[in-house]
């Protein structure tokens, strides 16, 4: 049918305002830093995600470590929020 074919899009569940203050760092991290760039792709290759499914993942990724990084008084380390598609389990 045709409702399989309609182009992914993010949800508008949660809220707006956080949803638009994560992507676009989501996005620039998906490029620039290694430990998150291999988890997009892994998400694009491996996993069939959509794009904006991968990005919307990253995100999510990125919150938990937001969170984390505030609770625990901690820099931002790649390694240790996204694990390198090796490791993770099919």
């Amino acid at each position: 049918g045709t409702s399989v074919d309609k182009p992914a899009r993010i949800s508008k569940a949660g809220n707006k305002y956080l949803r638009k203050a994560l992507y676009m760092p989501a996005l620039s991290a998906a490029r620039t830093e290694e430990n998150v760039r291999a988890y997009y792709q892994h998400l694009i290759e491996q996993r069939h995600l959509k794009k904006i499914q991968a990005v919307c993942a990253v995100m999510r990724k990125l919150l938990h470590a937001i969170h984390a990084m505030l609770s625990n008084q901690t820099d931002f380390d790649g390694a240790r929020f996204y694990r390198a598609p090796a490791e993770m389990a099919p």
